[in-house]
């Protein structure tokens, strides 16, 4: 029998999945936070810079791994013979010469700007402003495979922001090292930056690489973006590989440290939702949506479908960053999850600041009042849920945008802000609520919209992650808006399954990644049919939703 590990790292957390290679059956898993992380560290959430110590990522490795394999029968870590890892993205580092990020140094190791700098991290709007522009009047414009609009969430501008704030990372800086590339390298041994092997799904979309220029943007094109860039052209990397492809074997001290075999395949990484969508099982003419605190929306097309069209205001088109031989597409909401975790911090506040206070409460013991708050925390959505599914369709008056973390996809702006309208003195917190539910299902029409309006059909949506399976609230609410039907993927570890399918290709044991998804797949959980009524009541509902984001982006928060 032949096993595989794939493993997920995602924003708060990662996990390892320890996987049948052949049936595709989930042995063990296992999740941890990251230490650094869960404390606040290095995060100035006010000027949305969120950094992430890449101990925290090779820390969470060693115990995922290492307690996934120890809840298997003995006989499975001998029989392990491949591994890959999804991340999140763009999150990039500076590193020196080795190819280690520099907050690994002891001089940078409580610098943030020597850290990865995490997908969701806002810091280099003005430079991803630079970048816009400067495509723009440029003969050849090299976001045009980004959807046409360069984000502060990616690879060059948040590269620009670093360099031009810290003199001293930026006088240490030899190279840039995307997340999902520098695990593969650590765990194969990696001596030299120049040696990384680098992803087709990461440069492709975040960091202008295409082969029709080249591979990255000329010399002189990144010189003009800003001096600071001058030679890191040519210390970063000409080709790029899909995650299919073994990047090499476990060097012997992981291997020890994990328990496994110097002969395990270490595949190339990826960006996690696009792993998610093997994981759930992609094909042409379907979204697939990774749900989580934002989202990934994910498709694939074939060469001929694709042609010569340029896709507009979506994260990119990219050759094999999805499945090898085909086109993949990305977009997404830059919150989703976090929309309601936002607004369940609001309601926290007599909790968490005025019951403590409470001469009442002094008789109780601190961990007594913690799992008081604790308790009573986690019902605020469940029965905010219960409230607002009463509320029906016509009396949902309250208006919102879902653009709290800004907007990444349809044409990406983080400068805006969310807004809800429509309150009244009879506003209660489930009519507020369901406006943000209806909020994230239309920024999903957006994305659908986009994509069919750009020649890219959808026939079908399939739903990824924690929300997807447990929040039929939020599903029934999307299906109903997009009027499209929704798979739920069997398990909540798409990503990481999806992770574990490219691990068994890049071992041998299958010969191509669709032959993986075939094997491997967990099937559906659920599917969501669309109610044609609602579906028709939301329509209309969508065009107010469209004013009202039209007098946000174009009024209130212009060039804000």
């Amino acid at each position: 029998m032949k096993y595989v590990i794939g493993l997920d790292y995602g924003s708060d957390s990662a996990r390892a999945l320890v996987v049948n290679a052949i049936t595709g059956e989930i042995l063990a898993t296992s999740v941890k936070y990251y230490p650094r992380w869960k404390k606040g560290l290095y995060c100035e959430p006010k000027i949305n810079q969120w950094r992430q110590h890449p101990k925290d990522y090779l820390e969470v490795l060693e115990a995922t791994v290492t307690e996934a394999l120890s809840k298997c029968a003995p006989d499975v870590a001998p029989n392990v013979v491949g591994i890959a890892f999804d991340t999140t993205g763009s999150t990039p580092a500076f590193t020196d010469e080795t190819g280690t990020p520099l907050a690994m140094l002891p001089e940078f190791a409580e610098n943030p700007n020597a850290m990865f700098v995490l997908w969701k991290d806002h810091t280099a709007i003005k430079e991803a402003q630079e970048i816009n522009e400067k495509c723009k009047a440029n003969d050849v414009d090299y976001t045009q495979y980004e959807g046409g609009i360069y984000s502060a969430e990616w690879f060059w501008a948040k590269a620009m922001h670093v360099l031009r704030e810290d003199e001293a990372v930026a006088a240490k800086a030899y190279s840039i090292v995307e997340y999902c590339e520098w695990l593969p390298a650590v765990l194969t041994g990696v001596q030299h930056s120049k040696d990384i092997v680098r992803s087709r799904c990461a440069e492709g979309h975040k960091a202008m690489w295409h082969e029709k220029w080249g591979g990255l943007p000329p010399e002189e094109f990144l010189v003009k973006l800003d001096p600071k860039l001058a030679g890191f052209r040519a210390r970063l990397f000409e080709k790029t590989e899909t995650a299919d492809k073994p990047v090499g074997k476990l060097c012997p001290e992981w291997a020890a440290k994990l328990g496994l075999s110097t002969d395990v395949v270490v595949a190339g990484g990826a960006y996690d939702c696009h792993m998610g969508a093997v994981g759930a099982g992609v094909t042409p003419h379907t979204l697939v949506r990774v749900i989580g605190t934002s989202t990934c929306d994910v498709m694939v097309a074939s060469y001929e479908e694709v042609g010569d069209k340029l896709i507009k205001g979506i994260c990119g088109q990219v050759d094999g960053s999805v499945i090898p031989g085909m086109v993949g597409l990305e977009a997404g909401q830059s919150s989703f999850g976090d929309v309601f975790a936002m607004f369940r911090r609001v309601l926290e506040f007599p909790l968490r600041n005025i019951l403590p206070t409470s001469s009442l409460a002094q008789k109780l013991t601190t961990e007594e009042m913690e799992a008081l708050i604790e308790e009573t925390s986690d019902k605020i959505i469940v029965e905010l849920t219960k409230e607002a599914e009463k509320i029906s369709i016509e009396d949902s008056t309250m208006y919102a945008t879902d653009w709290i973390n800004g907007r990444r996809t349809p044409d990406a702006n983080q400068l805006l802000k969310g807004t809800i309208a429509g309150f009244t003195l009879g506003t209660t917190a489930p009519q507020i609520y369901r406006a943000l539910v209806e909020a994230t299902a239309f920024g999903t029409k957006a994305i659908a919209d986009r994509f069919i309006s750009e020649g890219c059909p959808i026939e079908q949506v399939i739903g990824i992650g924690g929300i997807a399976l447990k929040s039929p609230f939020v599903m029934q609410t999307m299906c109903d808006v997009l009027n499209l039907p929704i798979k739920v993927c069997n398990t909540d570890q798409a990503c990481a399954l999806g992770a574990a399918m490219f691990a068994a290709t890049a071992a041998g044991v299958y010969a191509k990644v669709e032959d993986a998804i075939a094997a491997m797949n967990s099937g559906f959980a659920k599917t969501y049919m669309p109610n044609a009524e609602n579906s028709k009541k939301y329509a209309a509902l969508y065009e107010k939703y469209s004013k009202l984001g039209a007098f946000t982006e174009k009024e209130l928060f212009l060039n804000h």
